[in-house]
């Protein structure tokens, strides 16, 4: 599995690592990724789903009308 969130489509972005004496290397910022469970009331069932904390705060406010969207496009699978 990426390291993408399922949700936002938030991936690992790269950057620069500067050391204390200025040496510069290249380094891998990766998305703070959860796998959670979640209850999804429009389809009456749990569907597991690998997101960021930022997209799990979301889906907290908004509802879960996104990720059941999402699973009726077969756009997350559904195990």
């Amino acid at each position: 599995m990426s390291r993408k969130c399922e949700v936002t489509g938030k991936g690992p972005i790269s950057g620069g690592s500067i050391s204390h004496a200025h040496n510069n290397t290249k380094r891998r910022f990766l998305p703070n990724l959860q796998k959670k469970k979640i209850w999804v009331k429009e389809l009456n069932r749990f569907v597991t789903v690998k997101l960021s904390t930022s997209a799990l705060r979301t889906i907290a406010k908004n509802g879960t009308g996104q990720l059941a969207k999402l699973v009726r496009d077969k756009k997350i699978k559904v195990k």
